[in-house]
């Protein structure tokens, strides 16, 4: 009598995005051991990310170097400039980069932070005077050379700044990493008298000596994060009279720029993983399950080599968090829809992804921005400058309830959707080897729906997804067994919707 094949059947393989902590055995079947070049769609589908597409055309300014940030300001009456740095200049325009450094002014890094405020545009970096923007100045201006400055000195020459309640807040100065120092009400130019003033928290930090690294404003407080510590200030709507709320100790941020605020909560990256505000005060210290959980031993290992810096957005149109390494030239991705049962967020890599800056546009299109040596471009299609990316899939070891015995693969049926001919790879190994066997397929080619002309529903009318299901022989045997998918994308998008796994069970081992 002929052996019943037993089925194992990956639902949206990789569901609950990567996870690289646990033991690979011990792993839910939704999670994936590789995910690159990938995000979680709008279905729960593993899908390719979409790729850049260069909107600059002439970038002589910028040299051989490359796009460290990027910001877009827009006023009241509707002006809008795109301002980007690198090779030590302040750049402006997005198809050609045009040097709008002001004149006489020497610049010696391109870590700037910019904000807008009351109708300007600030730019602030460690000791580097502030300078400024607006419609009504037209052009990039020293702080001090703005009509009415004043207090522009040094002593406030800030590596972050904040616009939040109605004044610009600056700290971590050169020489003074423990003090907050804010402008008049409505005047970014002014830092002297009026109801300007500084904090000085050198003897607030619950856990002895810290620094100041980033600011925030979250739910009326100012949210001070050290290295090891973070302070909330209530009251900061008039600071002169603004209180300590709480003090949570033990955890911090690693840098400025992996702070982002999702309108609900703050999301930064803490020395031991991504983390939450809200999460945090609750818990008040370090978070027991931080949002990188499952990738945790990575993000650390990532954070202990990082020498060049960070990068992040939150890209409300897509609801992803992105956290990038320069210097490693990785970055991932967190969907931020929602927790899994851990309370981390599913995540997914995008290795190789030598793109330096991010900004989410604040415009009706909700244009993702991307900068780097190539200048400036956006979020979409499915190329990167016009060329293809490797899309990767790998399951975790599947024992199909029983590591002890012999498993003979016998079929896999993945269901691909998207592609137009687009050629993808299916490979497999048995008990953890790197050697795996593989079986190239192709998607359907495209053909337009003829809806109105042909048979609805009969014809060629669909919803534009090309779905491929695809029933591969396979051969081998082992205890446990892993599936990978790759696929060049080069143009068209690519998600899987289920794998399903045919094998017959043989003795115990």
């Amino acid at each position: 009598m002929a052996q019943q094949l037993k089925s194992i059947n990956l639902l949206a393989p990789a569901f609950k995005g990567l996870n690289t902590d646990d033991a690979a055995l011990a792993q839910d079947p939704s999670f994936a051991e590789v995910a690159d070049n990938a995000v979680i769609d709008r279905r729960g589908r593993l899908a390719a990310r979409r790729g850049l597409e260069v909107v600059t055309t002439t970038k002589t300014e910028l040299g051989s170097d490359v796009i460290s940030a990027i910001h877009e300001f827009r006023d009241s009456s509707g002006n809008e400039v795109t301002f980007s740095v690198g090779n030590n200049k302040i750049l402006s325009g997005e198809t050609t980069l045009t040097d709008a450094t002001p004149g006489s002014y020497t610049i010696s890094a391109d870590n700037w932070k910019m904000v807008n405020f009351n109708d300007h545009i600030y730019f602030f970096q460690r000791g580097q005077e502030p300078l400024a923007y607006s419609n009504t100045l037209g052009a990039v201006t020293k702080l001090s050379s703005v009509a009415g400055a004043a207090g522009v000195a040094s002593t406030m020459y800030g590596n972050e700044v904040l616009a939040a309640y109605g004044r610009l807040w600056t700290a971590d100065i050169t020489n003074n990493t423990t003090t907050v120092y804010w402008s008049d009400l409505l005047q970014g130019h002014v830092w002297t008298g009026g109801s300007s003033g500084s904090l000085d928290v050198t003897n607030v930090w619950p856990n002895g000596y810290d620094e100041i690294v980033a600011l925030a404003a979250h739910n009326d407080f100012l949210i001070i994060f050290g290295r090891s510590n973070i302070l909330v200030y209530g009251g900061a709507e008039d600071p002169s009279t603004m209180t300590l709320s709480d003090a949570i100790t033990g955890v911090g941020c690693a840098d400025r720029d992996t702070v982002q605020s999702t309108g609900s909560d703050l999301i930064y990256l803490s020395y031991t993983g991504l983390a939450s505000l809200g999460r945090t005060i609750q818990e008040k210290s370090m978070p027991t399950n931080n949002l990188s959980k499952n990738i945790t031993k990575d993000i650390v290992a990532l954070i202990a080599d990082e020498s060049t810096g960070y990068s992040s957005v939150y890209h409300p149109a897509r609801q992803f968090y992105l956290l990038s390494f320069k210097g490693n030239q990785v970055t991932y991705c967190f969907d931020t829809r929602g927790a899994l049962e851990d309370g981390a967020y599913r995540a997914t890599r995008w290795p190789a992804y030598g793109n330096k800056c991010f900004h989410s546009s604040d415009r009706e299109t909700g244009r993702l921005l991307i900068g780097g040596s190539h200048g400036i471009g956006t979020y979409s299609s499915y190329q990167d400058d016009g060329s293809s990316y490797r899309f990767k899939y790998t399951s975790p070891e599947l024992s199909f309830g029983d590591t002890a015995v012999l498993k003979f693969l016998k079929k896999i049926k993945p269901t691909v959707i998207g592609g137009n001919a687009q050629p993808v790879t299916l490979r497999w190994a048995y008990d953890f080897g790197s050697n795996y066997d593989s079986f190239a397929i192709v998607t359907s080619a495209s053909a337009p729906s003829e809806y109105n002309v042909a048979q609805f529903n009969i014809d060629e009318f669909s919803s534009g997804d090309l779905v491929i299901r695809e029933s591969v022989n396979t051969n081998g045997s082992g205890t446990t067994l892993a599936i990978g998918i790759e696929a060049d994308i080069d143009g068209t998008e690519l998600s899987i919707q289920e794998i399903n796994v045919l094998a017959l069970t043989g003795r115990v081992l």
